[in-house]
């Protein structure tokens, strides 16, 4: 339920925020439609809308913020929250033999942080007593009503409503604040309600993310500072994507020219190329230890067969009128491989750069887990063991910055070498 409200609101502020800026600020949108011009085809008359960005990135944190109750949004903005406070049900027990008798349970719901005990009730008359208990927000608890009675279970003692409702074992009486359902051995088993805010175990708020970030960026994490993990996983990727590229482009030119080579590596290359990298790990253990080697090596084939079919895709697309064009004018076959060869290709060799480098950055982590004791994988992986959900999406987070970093750097460097890009 809290899934399709969260994805309701996303599209409602996309669809507002696209008719507001485009419609009323901008007073239209350049789009596949208004493109049917000389600039249609041309990709690069297709530019990112800066206030979609900056929209799309605000409103990640805003229902990051909504659905976890941040401290750094206005209350009326926050989903509604687990249930706080006490709360009761009655129950009704039977005995054969006796009239049904009443007893009230008294549940004292508290924040997880913040242990508490059950609060004292008085017993009440008859043989069914007053119960009470404390539970922790986002938990269940048995309601174990027989344990003060004068008549238990021992004595067929039963439990046939809850709030006046006829209940059995395995059926949900919804309360005031929560829910109660009868176990199979009829003990009631009550669930406060949750709301539509995530539990901090699985999404904590931001700026518990950002404390933590701080904490660790100052403390450490397993004797080793931010910065050194987040520098052995740029390292490892960094060397396994061009050991790649170094050996994959080169792969990808020859056999795209050559028939030979197009026969004998294309079934290598389209076999592997669906292998996923992670499924290469025990080979990888195997062949090359548990070292800095095979990790390198594992990162190494996620990007070489990337690299080799986008460099073989390249060259078969180069338009041959553009080599017979060069023949026409008397150019060398070192000539046309300079000049046209190279400089055609070079836009899918780019894209495949980008491809694998994103391939790369979501391989490291499992790369790290072979016996790593550094790396952005490693402390991810090292603090989901405990539970530490803070320092996960910290490091989800901080990996994923680090790869737009790249991939806007190497946007820069293919819009600077290679600006005829999707102008023919």
């Amino acid at each position: 339920m809290t899934g399709i409200f969260f994805l309701i609101i996303y599209v409602a502020i996309f669809v507002g925020s696209a008719f507001v800026v485009t419609k009323l600020l901008q007073k239209g949108i350049r789009d596949y439609t208004s493109l049917k011009t000389v600039t249609f085809g041309d990709e690069s008359a297709v530019t990112p809308n800066r206030a979609a960005g900056v929209i799309s990135i605000l409103t990640i944190f805003l229902m990051w913020g909504v659905f976890t109750g941040s401290s750094l949004l206005p209350s009326f903005l926050h989903a509604p929250g687990p249930f706080k406070g006490t709360t009761n049900f009655t129950y009704t027990a039977q005995v054969e033999g006796q009239a049904p008798d009443d007893a009230e349970v008294t549940i004292l719901v508290h924040p997880r942080s913040e242990p508490a005990e059950a609060p004292e009730v008085a017993p009440g008359d008859g043989f069914a007593k007053n119960d009470s208990i404390a539970i922790a927000q986002w938990r269940t608890g048995l309601v174990r009503v027989d344990k003060n009675d004068e008549l238990t279970k021992k004595d067929g003692a039963r439990v046939i409503a809850i709030n006046g409702q006829k209940i059995a074992p395995g059926e949900t009486v919804k309360t005031a604040d929560g829910a109660v359902t009868l176990s199979d051995k009829g003990t009631p088993n009550f669930e406060p309600a949750k709301g539509w805010q995530m539990e901090p175990l699985y999404l904590p708020a931001p700026e518990q993310v950002w404390s933590r970030s701080i904490q660790i960026l100052q403390e450490g994490f397993r004797n080793f500072t931010l910065l050194e993990h987040l520098g052995f996983s740029l390292f490892r990727v960094v060397v396994g994507f061009i050991l790649g590229a170094i050996v994959g482009i080169p792969l990808g030119y020859a056999m795209g020219l050559s028939n030979w080579f197009r026969g004998w590596f294309d079934p290598i290359v389209e076999f592997m190329r669906p292998v996923p990298p992670l499924a290469l790990i025990p080979l990888v253990i195997i062949w090359a230890g548990i070292g800095e080697a095979g990790k390198i090596i594992l990162l190494f084939l996620a990007a070489l067969w990337i690299m080799a079919i986008a460099a073989r895709s390249g060259v078969s697309g180069v338009k041959i009128s553009k080599v017979h064009a060069a023949y026409s004018l008397g150019a060398s076959k070192w000539q046309i491989m300079r000049h046209v060869i190279v400089p055609n290709s070079l836009p899918e060799i780019f894209t495949g750069a980008r491809v694998a480098m994103g391939v790369c950055w979501g391989t490291v982590v499992a790369a790290e887990l072979v016996a790593a004791e550094q790396g952005a994988g490693m402390m991810i992986m090292t603090a989901s063991k405990f539970q530490n959900t803070d320092i996960v999406i910290m490091g989800i987070i901080l990996i994923g910055v680090i790869g737009f970093g790249i991939d806007m750097l190497m946007r820069a460097a293919e819009k600077y070498l290679v600006p005829w890009k999707g102008k023919g």
